[in-house]
């Protein structure tokens, strides 16, 4: 099973500079666990801020197979050498190809990129792109603290995303558990993608 983890600083206590350090740690736990993939995914953060966070956490991953891709920011995916990038189905975004020029213009190896998927027609049109992989998400109900957050497409949607999306494989996002992760698997999943999932806050 590949595993795919998502970064969310702040579920761990402390300033931004604390949470920033214990993600750090968390990602170079993440490579001794044999983690595949690190999505960095904090938003909020200045260019300047994210240049140095990743920086941080590929010195941390370095010694690993362990990739990490950044999300929505080629620009800041290049700079640093970073392993990839990941891409959301947000409008005004870099094509794949482009991604995938600008990295070989910048004489890195060529990225890993993957995409997020919500239905099964952006499935379809993303397996037409020279992308690595496939978000698809909520498999799951999305709750946060108890609250219900979003609905999950539930496990048929997800076998028939992996179906439309073969050979390229596919990662189950949202409300997955240890207890549901075989169901996904089962459905032709060849991962696992979360936050929670995989955040290790009494470890840290």
């Amino acid at each position: 099973m590949l595993r795919y983890a998502i970064t969310q600083r702040t579920l761990f206590s402390g300033n931004d500079r604390l949470q920033q350090d214990t993600l750090v740690r968390q990602a170079a736990l993440w490579a001794a666990e044999g983690i595949d993939f690190i999505q960095l995914r904090e938003k909020d953060l200045t260019p300047f801020d994210l240049i140095l966070l990743t920086r941080k956490i590929l010195e941390a991953i370095a010694n690993s197979s362990t990739r990490l891709l950044i999300s929505s920011s080629p620009g800041i995916a290049i700079t640093t050498a970073a392993h990839g990038v990941h891409l959301t189905s947000a409008p005004n975004q870099p094509t794949v190809t482009q991604i995938r020029h600008r990295y070989a213009q910048a004489s890195l190896p060529d990225p890993i990129i993957t995409v997020s998927c919500h239905t099964l027609a952006e499935v379809e049109q993303a397996r037409t792109q020279p992308i690595t992989a496939i978000l698809f998400a909520p498999v799951f109900e999305k709750s946060i603290s108890g609250q219900h957050v979003a609905p999950g497409t539930g496990l048929d949607h997800l076998r028939e995303a992996c179906t439309a999306a073969a050979p390229i494989p596919v990662f189950a996002l949202g409300g997955v558990t240890l207890d549901n992760a075989p169901q996904c698997l089962a459905a032709g999943a060849a991962g696992i993608a979360g936050i929670r999932f995989f955040h290790h806050t009494d470890q840290l």
